[in-house]
């Protein structure tokens, strides 16, 4: 799939505040607010962030 195709499949963008707290570990512990939604989670690593963020274009009820 080139770019063209890529932004239209996922023209469909979202906005989070990442908040970090600790920087524990060599990674970093923080919560992120979906602001689209008006829902915050809190993370543990930087891994689980990613994985929080990625999700929300699965399904919109994961933040």
């Amino acid at each position: 799939m080139n770019e063209d195709g890529i932004e239209k499949k996922y023209d469909n963008k979202a906005t989070f505040l990442v908040h970090i707290q600790y920087r524990n570990n060599a990674t970093w512990q923080g919560q992120v607010t979906w602001v689209d939604k008006k829902k915050t989670m809190s993370f543990r690593s930087a891994l689980e962030l990613l994985k929080l963020i990625d999700s929300t274009g699965e399904e919109d009820s994961q933040l």
